[in-house]
């Protein structure tokens, strides 16, 4: 019984060896996780999703990426909204060139832009973790968020960030600075960008890039995208330098209390 059992045993051990070699290895796991909550509009979105598909195919994005060791990254597009409103647009995919940037892009413009309701940056952060080196062994794991409002949903985001981090990934921010009231008529949140920075951002080298509107957006990923690639830090404060700290809320000033904050 014993000799069945540690054979057994071996099996299994030598399938999740053969698995974990199988794995192609990559100078990084980067995934793109895009806020399609309420308070962003269909025009807002269209620019959003826009901005990524250009900055995918940039040619300085593929520079940055053929510049690489391995010269090879993996990419996975998610659009989030509440705490269990995720969607997983493109799976993982292996970029290394234009062809596969592009085949990334066909993937994404293939799905249709769904909106979501709330916005719970916990909830992205908790989804994408278990993603990473499912496909892929990236010698760097990243989480790009970006999104135009605060944690209203799901756990406290500081402590989502932190389990993150505590695994190794890095969670990198794009606040959408957007100064338009949303389809509710209410104004945004003022000093997004310093809140991503105190709440959302962490890990060595985490760094936020501000879109200050979403026309903005467009030259603000393809930034981030090339910094995320080569593994830069932006020199200086990386917000805006008009924003001030003292008007920074607390990370779950809009959190809203529920019996069960999985349920949206």
């Amino acid at each position: 019984m014993l000799g069945a059992f540690a054979l057994v045993s071996f099996l299994a051990a030598a399938a999740g060896g053969a698995w974990a070699a199988d794995r192609a290895e990559v100078d990084l796991e980067l995934i793109l996780a895009v806020d399609v909550s309420g308070s962003i509009d269909e025009d807002e979105g269209r620019l959003q999703r826009e901005g990524y598909l250009r900055a995918l195919t940039d040619p300085g994005v593929i520079r940055a990426i053929q510049a690489g060791r391995r010269k090879k990254i993996a990419i996975a597009y998610v659009e989030w909204a509440g705490y269990r409103w995720q969607r997983l647009v493109a799976d993982w995919t292996l970029v290394q060139d234009t062809a596969t940037a592009r085949a990334l892009t066909e993937k994404i413009k293939a799905s249709e832009r769904v909106a979501g309701p709330f916005t719970s940056l916990s909830g992205i952060i908790d989804y994408s973790v278990p993603l990473f080196g499912k496909a892929y062994k990236g010698h760097r794991q990243v989480l790009d968020i970006s999104g135009d409002g605060p944690n209203n949903r799901g756990r406290p985001v500081a402590l989502a960030r932190d389990q993150a981090v505590a695994k190794g990934i890095v969670i990198n921010g794009l606040p959408i600075i957007n100064e338009r009231p949303n389809p509710w008529g209410r104004m945004p949140m003022q000093h997004l960008d310093l809140y991503y920075r105190n709440c959302v951002v962490g890990g060595q080298g985490s760094f936020l890039v501000v879109a200050r509107n979403f026309i903005d957006f467009a030259r603000a990923v393809r930034r981030k995208l090339i910094l995320e690639i080569v593994g830069t830090t932006p020199p200086g404060r990386p917000v805006l330098a008009a924003a001030q700290p003292s008007g920074v809320p607390h990370c779950d000033a809009f959190l809203r209390p529920t019996q069960n904050y999985e349920d949206y």
